[in-house]
């Protein structure tokens, strides 16, 4: 099925290639990140390490040809200039290991490029409104926001969780943890009927692999929690210890594409966030996810993309919940992504769209940056990554409360979720 392989000594950060053929276009789609990287330094660099590449190569050539030389036992004199030989061959290594360590360093701080139809914007204010279903909904009465209603409803407790965790953590309780457990069945159920492969993944990970994943560079990692003591941090998302599953590894081509569902439960510190958002379980330090992962052969990426973007949709269609599609601009990309889509619901206890989920292609930056290939003919290929949400469970559950809430403060089930939970409507005890 795959194979174990190893890095030839170093970790490929980006397509060198790419930069050294098209140093405009890699400085002008970085910058439309709105992150700065020297193009300029990165080819000097790169030049510094080809050029003691080529004198290692001949050191090497000399060496061996030196070494097909002698003839029985070697004189004083050959000796000699053999230790001189291996020692040139030595000092060469190590000045081109410390120019490619250089390189490599310089290299990660590129994030990957935006597809071509991504438009080129700032932030957030300039991501464009693909398509919305249904209209917000409207209500005979005022409603009630999310923890208004689970404080009633005795499903959300926010205040206990405060004394024993401290602010942003919650208690979800009864039915609000049926609740979460219904969306995970609807879940898995729909998604096993597409050929996703189900896992419980690890949530802490190696610091080296967030680092691979590309996460932690521009200013990702003040988001993360760090236990520094084991050099491990916690995922933000099951995407984060999914996707380095098959780190080293080669598939195969007729084995794609592969794709996976996992269950986890999620942190983030939510840095800068402090101040807004605070009510309730929007954005807390740690909720559960339901997240999807593929990995697909090059160039399929975009098919890909449409098929989870198309499964996100299902789901929400299915909960009968408002929502509208966005498309991400250059500016509001994340630093592996090279396209983005976010479904907002309508939460009527804000009065406003919210994410809900988002779908990226990654191409193949996340590949490179672990070794994960597939094997086409007598090529090896980077794969291509994606990753989608199913449900986050922390906004998915706000959505349908604030949506099917009722005058008298109950909660009717969405009809899809009635035979997971096994009635259709939550009630205060």
């Amino acid at each position: 099925m795959l194979k174990q392989v190893q890095h030839d000594n170093f970790i490929i950060m980006f397509d060198i290639k790419l930069i050294r053929e098209n140093p405009e276009k890699v400085q002008e789609a970085a910058k439309s990140k709105r992150i700065a990287i020297d193009v300029k330094k990165i080819l000097e660099v790169d030049k510094k390490y080809r050029d003691v590449e080529i004198v290692l190569q001949k050191f090497r050539e000399k060496m061996n040809a030196f070494s097909k030389s002698i003839k029985g036992k070697p004189t004083p004199e050959q000796l000699q200039e053999g230790k001189e030989l291996k020692e040139e061959v030595q000092k060469t290594e190590n000045d081109a290991k410390l120019f490619k360590h250089e390189l490599d360093m310089w290299l990660s701080q590129i994030p990957n490029l935006p597809k071509d139809d991504v438009k080129v914007g700032r932030d957030e204010s300039e991501n464009d409104v693909i398509r919305k279903f249904k209209e917000p909904t409207k209500f005979d009465f005022t409603p009630k926001d999310h923890l208004a209603l689970g404080e009633a409803l005795g499903i959300i407790d926010m205040t206990r969780a405060a004394k024993v965790s401290g602010a942003r953590f919650a208690y979800l309780k009864g039915d609000g943890v049926l609740l979460e457990f219904a969306l995970v069945q609807f879940a898995f159920e729909m998604l096993l009927k597409e050929g996703f492969i189900p896992v419980l993944p690890p949530v802490l990970i190696k610091k080296e692999t967030m680092q691979g994943l590309g996460y932690m560079e521009n200013g990702g990692d003040e988001d993360m929690f760090h236990l520094k003591d084991d050099d491990f941090i916690l995922v933000g998302t099951a995407e984060q210890s999914l996707v380095p599953m098959h780190k080293d590894e080669i598939l195969r081509k007729e084995d794609l594409p592969r794709r996976y569902v996992g269950y986890s439960p999620s942190f983030r510190r939510e840095a800068g966030s402090y101040g807004k958002d605070t009510r309730g379980i929007l954005r807390v330090h740690q909720f559960n996810k339901v997240e999807m992962v593929s990995f697909v052969a090059a160039g399929e990426d975009d098919r890909e993309q449409d098929f989870l973007l198309s499964l996100e949709e299902k789901f929400f269609q299915a909960l009968d919940i408002p929502y509208q599609l966005i498309k991400m601009c250059t500016g509001d990309l994340g630093f592996p992504a090279a396209r983005k889509y976010d479904i907002e619901a309508w939460m009527p206890g804000q009065n406003k769209y919210r994410e809900v989920t988002s779908v990226s292609t990654v191409t193949d930056f996340q590949s490179r940056r672990l070794n994960m290939k597939y094997q086409d003919g007598t090529e090896r290929k980077y794969l291509n990554v994606l990753n989608g949400t199913a449900f986050a469970m922390s906004r998915t559950p706000i959505a349908i409360l604030e949506n099917y809430q009722q005058e008298d403060g109950s909660v009717i089930v969405p009809e899809v979720l009635r035979k997971y939970m096994g009635k259709d409507k939550i009630s205060a005890k």
